[in-house]
């Protein structure tokens, strides 16, 4: 079994965020407001970076945009997915193409949320799928 099959994140640990889009502002943004959430934030630009990251890394959660140019999101989530590595990894997909939500869960994503989206809709996501509290202690 995956080491990451039976972690969890507790209130005490700084859950581990993979912030996926080929859009460096909203990278930026995200990664901001994450890591004065008490996160810890890694990047990738494109889905093929981001499949070896979370490979490697094993993320607790990953924040994917759906429209990349080279390895688009819906790819990047059928491989991770296929991988017992990670797929149990909890995928957030992102996008600005409202008609793309159904083939999103359809890949295997967990929850879906519609560009632009604020930074603190995107805690509260991650909040709830991880069941972490408000704001998590930096330690």
């Amino acid at each position: 079994m995956p080491p990451h099959a039976s972690a969890r994140v507790d209130a005490h640990d700084r859950p581990v965020v993979l912030v996926v889009d080929d859009d460096e502002d909203a990278r930026i943004i995200y990664s901001t407001y994450l890591r004065a959430m008490g996160c810890e934030v890694l990047t990738a630009d494109d889905g093929r970076p981001a499949v070896e990251k979370a490979t490697d890394l094993l993320p607790d959660i990953i924040v994917m945009d759906l429209a990349m140019p080279r390895l688009n999101g819906w790819d990047a989530i059928r491989r991770l997915h296929a991988s017992s590595w990670t797929s149990l990894i909890p995928i957030i997909a992102v996008s600005a193409v409202p008609i793309s939500r159904q083939t999103a869960f359809e890949a295997g994503c967990d929850a879906y949320l519609t560009k632009p989206c604020e930074p603190q809709v995107l805690w509260s996501q991650i909040r709830a799928l991880l069941k972490l509290p408000a704001r998590v202690p930096l330690s």
